[in-house]
């Protein structure tokens, strides 16, 4: 029986089977799905022994609408499995079966025995984990796989699935243009890769009208039914909630239970997938999983801990994972909305290289008293402290560098210490995110 992983770090030989797994193959991000293809046929082909499956694909809020619909399906009363990436702090966080985390040994076990399935055959460490979580969805009974997307989704590792229940899109922008292409066209359509033909498809809200075309051509070329946001269902906030409608639905809401106003946009395109599920959820299930939906690294507030015990009486500690520009333009709308009391907003903030942090601090400079930037720990891609200050000055922000997130805490509680009592947001990557949660537990 595969077992929940327990909250301590992981085992040696855990860790020693996922530095195996980084040494397979000299480049990082290499889409493909030839090398995933041999490893599956050698094992037997697991990914088509699969419970069925919802696979999720886009740029911004993939995680918060898988931890929804998993939710949901689990205050129905069923086992769902998901498989979710980055991991935060353990590697254990990406493999949930029937509900817990796997197990330090299972998860050891199931690497090996790929390991020696692939004889030492090139290949990424995204693509020979996700064999791995194949492996270990096969073998233990749940009603629904929540699958989401590593990078893209054509040629994505999971994009191995021939026969989803439904295939999700999330919302499209500009990220990972290096391996996706330049444009927002492009990036649509790779994402859309995932839906199969004769399949439906789910496509949440877009700020640009020409990445629904995308989809729509995409799902007429292969004959899959597209149901998109604002034609074909609707969600929008109220004064006590929100209120989701399709063709045999009209629910009103209470709030979701993750934060952030983008959060009804991402609570409404699970609930849309509800409808294409092989078993029922209903209202009930879904006030249920609205209350207790957990997603952490997206608007969480830390109320105890070592940095929440350097702030001030009366300050509130938030972390974010956001790293883009539509992650910034969701924020700023949070933002926005917690400037209506008067209390000041300071950032810790910090990226990696490949992301243009211009376009994600400029919506939210209009909103942010002081910045203080650092550098990721252990990301040699990281933006540099220096660096990413002089981009936060470049954003409109007052900016200074710190040494590292606790020197940054102390200096901006100092300097607000004889103001108002502030909210204090750490913010701008899900790297810099898993070292903050690492750090603070």
């Amino acid at each position: 029986m595969i077992k929940a992983a327990p909250l301590v770090p992981a085992s040696p030989r855990l860790e020693a089977a996922l530095e195996r797994m980084r040494q397979l193959h000299p480049v990082v991000i290499d889409l493909s799905l030839g090398r995933i293809e041999r490893l599956l046929a050698r094992l037997d082909h697991p990914e088509r022994r699969l419970p069925p499956t919802v696979h999720v694909a886009g740029t911004n809020g993939k995680g918060s609408t898988v931890a929804f619909l998993r939710a949901f399906a689990e205050a129905a009363g069923y086992r769902v499995h998901v498989y979710t990436s980055p991991h935060l702090v353990r590697f254990n966080e990406r493999i949930r079966l029937a509900g817990d985390l796997i197990g330090d040994d299972d998860l050891a076990d199931i690497l090996e025995e790929v390991e020696r399935a692939n004889a030492g055959d090139a290949i990424t460490f995204f693509e020979v984990t996700t064999a791995a979580a194949f492996l270990a969805f096969s073998r233990v009974p749940a009603d629904l796989l929540i699958l989401e997307v590593g990078l893209g989704g054509r040629l994505d590792a999971t994009n191995v699935i021939d026969a989803p229940v439904v295939s999700l899109l999330t919302r499209i922008s500009l990220d990972h243009t290096q391996f996706l292409g330049p444009t927002l066209a492009d990036i649509a359509g790779e994402k859309a890769g995932i839906v199969k033909a004769g399949h439906p498809a789910v496509a949440g809200r877009q700020a640009d009208p020409l990445v629904e075309q995308v989809f729509a051509d995409r799902a007429a070329a292969l004959g899959a039914p597209l149901s998109l946001h604002g034609s074909d269902w609707s969600v929008a906030a109220t004064d006590t909630g929100f209120r989701f409608q399709d063709a045999t639905r009209h629910l009103d809401l209470p709030p979701p239970g993750l934060m952030g106003v983008h959060q009804v946009d991402n609570a409404g395109l699970a609930i849309a997938a509800t409808a294409y599920l092989p078993f029922s959820i209903g209202e009930d299930a879904i006030r249920r999983g609205l209350a207790g939906v957990e997603w952490p690294a997206r608007l969480q507030r830390l109320t105890r801990g070592p940095l929440a015990d350097l702030l001030p009486p009366g300050w509130d500690l938030f972390l974010d994972g956001g790293h883009n520009d539509s992650a910034g333009e969701v924020l700023a709308r949070q933002l926005a909305a917690w400037g209506a009391d008067g209390r000041p907003l300071d950032l810790v903030f910090g990226m990696l290289g490949s992301k243009r942090p211009l376009d994600f601090l400029k919506p939210l400079a209009p909103y942010v008293r002081r910045l203080r930037a650092v550098a990721i720990p252990g990301e040699p891609n990281s933006v540099t402290a220096e660096d990413a200050a002089t981009f936060a000055r470049e954003a409109g922000m007052a900016a200074g560098s710190a040494v590292d997130v606790a020197g940054a805490v102390v200096e901006l509680a100092a300097l607000g210490r004889e103001e108002a009592p502030a909210r204090l947001l750490i913010c701008g990557s899900l790297y810099l995110a898993g070292t903050v949660l690492a750090a603070n537990s």
